[in-house]
């Protein structure tokens, strides 16, 4: 079972992140943004979320970092069971092809590791680089669980709050129907 991890922890020795879970935290509270995170093992695939999990409602999402030829960068977030077509979403993009962006691109960007990939890691990225693209029934959900940016945690949010934060921070996300992806 989940529990409430000590906001006062510090992420693993070496972890050398930009920004700390607590700013985000810190953030939503400022926002005045309900939020409630878990405490769990480190996850890095969607199935090993799925079995670490237990029974925290609400929507769970994968997070995809894309890059095109052009340097471009899209942070794809979709429901978890969403299979997403590269080539079909790049069309979708205006992309004209796009590629996961390495983890040097995904620390220099998103303030993150590999596996810790979450929509709430745009805080990081103050140039406004990275262009969010949130799955559109997400919002069908009363949460939405992300990573506080670390993979050891999770924090559930009200959609509407989650876009209430990104709006706050300059990243309207710009919604996608991939139900038929």
């Amino acid at each position: 079972m989940p529990t409430t991890p000590d906001r006062n922890a510090v992420p693993e020795a070496g972890a050398d992140l930009p920004t700390l879970p607590e700013a985000v935290f810190a953030r939503l509270d400022a926002l005045s943004i309900a939020h409630r995170t878990f405490d769990h093992p480190p996850v890095y695939t969607v199935e090993q979320a799925k079995a670490l999990r237990g029974e925290i409602a609400g929507a769970h999402i994968k997070n995809l970092f894309l890059r095109d030829k052009k340097k471009r960068m899209w942070l794809v977030v979709a429901l978890e069971h969403r299979r997403i077509d590269l080539k079909r979403l790049a069309g979708r993009l205006g992309a004209r092809s796009l590629s996961f962006a390495s983890a040097e691109r995904l620390m220099t960007y998103l303030g993150v590791k590999p596996g810790s990939v979450t929509p709430l890691a745009v805080l990081n990225d103050a140039g406004g680089a990275v262009t969010v693209i949130l799955d559109s029934a997400v919002l069908d959900y009363p949460l939405v669980n992300c990573h506080p940016l670390v993979n050891h945690m999770t924090t559930a949010l009200a959609p509407g709050d989650l876009l209430r934060f990104l709006a706050s921070i300059g990243h309207k996300p710009r919604l996608m129907d991939f139900s038929e992806h």
